[in-house]
């Protein structure tokens, strides 16, 4: 019996040890502001990092700072109250604001969407809301090609709905993942049916005046709104240079918001409470469909993934010189907020190496990548068509006059540059690429890292042709 109570004191003892060393682990508000510091100068001066940050522990800000310009003409400096278009962060607002009408009973998740859209499409009969809050749905919606040149002007939805109901769906409704906007788009459709409202006024009133958000709302580019940033591009080397103003289909539900770091603050820390919505309904938001990716699933509006032990609730946004991500580890009450108006930037990078100082991991200081030549006839050899399954797209490399080109899908030709004879990198996104050779060395795919992390982070490809 003596032997039994020395045995579970010592487990307890040893429990206790292991606790104690786990909460010490974390390093001091001091210590994280420093290695903040540290690295966002590297993030600035390397990467042209412009835009703010936050990194806050149990609702407070540790580190709240902002760089580079909000409006380089006028000479006017990014601040914490700058506005930020958030583009794709937006659809975690949308759903929160259709949970909310399922709390007052105007839906149910589980419903089909045609419920509540005439002259649904037969193939869209089995769909439900649920699979489009976790875009599983097979709709691929019309692009802006199809449907004729409508930027800057305001988005005539009857045209983009009708196109978008003859396009085929690209898997049946449940069963796969693919990221894109025409989900939300509908779902906006269905908060302004329901509500009576439209969409902007829904959660101006439902969400960001209960939450104080004052510096949050609805995008119009006709509107005067204080303190907003303009969206940049700069490439290492380069000059920087305006990117237009974009009004283009996916916004509205899907990526028409726009916020500050401080009010995302507000939002985030509602999360924990009552007040938008029951515990029961956001922990359903934040439960994943089906695990789509590898150690990342997407539940509604939010990625869900592990960093360093710990279970992070995420998302980002890209959209025409903004680029942003939000990072919230429950457990912790860890949040991280890091929005950009360079639009080459990395925010979903920096907003990893940021969380992975507040947990104490390991994480690289960025360092400006230098190009190396490589004989045009190792070239050669990774010229080919390479398949990446997750997501499912492919890469086309070709060898052009000694310069290595990358095709991916529909996107522009891109020149890669060599860091090694295996390694390459592109100079206009954060992206690198690694080939990989079997032991007679014949190339058999590659590894495509996106600084960005956003979406697909790391993806395989295998050479086809």
């Amino acid at each position: 019996m003596k032997k039994l109570i020395l045995t579970i004191m010592i487990a307890i003892a040893a429990a206790a040890v292991a606790a104690s060393a786990q909460t010490t682990a974390m390093p001091s508000a001091q210590q994280i502001t420093v290695k903040v510091d540290e690295y966002m100068r590297s993030a600035v001066e390397v990467e042209r990092f412009s835009g703010s940050i936050l990194v806050a522990r149990d609702g407070q800000p540790i580190v709240s700072k902002s760089y580079g310009m909000a409006n380089v003409e006028l000479d006017v400096p990014n601040k914490p109250n700058t506005v930020f278009r958030i583009a794709s962060i937006t659809k975690q607002f949308t759903a929160t604001a259709i949970m909310m009408l399922q709390e007052r009973g105007k839906l149910n998740v589980n419903d089909p969407f045609c419920k509540y859209l005439a002259d649904c499409p037969a193939a869209w009969q089995p769909i439900t809301i649920r699979h489009l809050l976790t875009m599983t749905s097979g709709i691929a919606g019309a692009s802006v090609i199809e449907i004729g040149p409508l930027r800057g002007l305001p988005v005539p939805w009857d045209q983009w709905l009708e196109a978008t109901k003859k396009k085929p769906l690209t898997s049946t409704p449940g069963e796969n993942f693919r990221y894109n906007n025409s989900g939300y788009t509908l779902l906006g459709l269905i908060i302004e049916r329901l509500s009576g409202k439209s969409y902007g006024e829904f959660l101006q009133e439902n969400i960001f005046t209960p939450l104080v958000m004052k510096q949050t709302g609805y995008e119009d580019p006709r509107r005067i709104i204080k303190n907003r940033a303009t969206g940049y591009r700069q490439l290492p080397g380069d000059p920087i240079t305006n990117v237009p103003y974009a009004e283009i289909f996916g916004l509205y539900a899907a990526g028409g918001i726009y916020s500050t770091t401080e009010d995302l603050l507000l939002w985030d820390k509602a999360l924990y409470t009552d007040k938008l919505l029951s515990r029961r309904s956001i922990d359903e938001m934040f439960t994943p469909f089906k695990e789509m990716i590898p150690g990342k699933s997407y539940a509604s509006g939010w990625w869900t993934s592990k960093k360093f032990g710990h279970q992070e609730i995420g998302h980002g946004g890209n959209l025409a010189g903004f680029i942003n991500y939000i990072a919230r580890f429950p457990a912790e009450r860890v949040t991280v907020i890091v929005l950009s108006n360079n639009g080459r930037g990395s925010s979903g990078k920096i907003s990893s190496v940021l969380s992975a100082i507040v947990f104490g991991a390991p994480y690289e200081i960025p360092k400006e990548r230098k190009a190396v030549a490589v004989a045009s006839s190792v070239l050669d050899k990774y010229a080919g068509q390479y398949r990446v399954q997750l997501p499912m797209t492919n890469f086309i490399i070709t060898n052009e006059n000694g310069k290595l080109m990358a095709l991916r899908d529909a996107e522009p030709k891109t020149e890669m540059f060599a860091e090694s004879e295996t390694d390459f990198f592109l100079k206009t996104e954060d992206i690198q690429f690694k080939f990989l050779k079997d032991t007679n060395g014949g190339v058999t795919g590659l590894i495509v890292h996106q600084g960005d992390g956003t979406l697909y982070e790391v993806m395989t490809g295998q050479k086809i042709k």
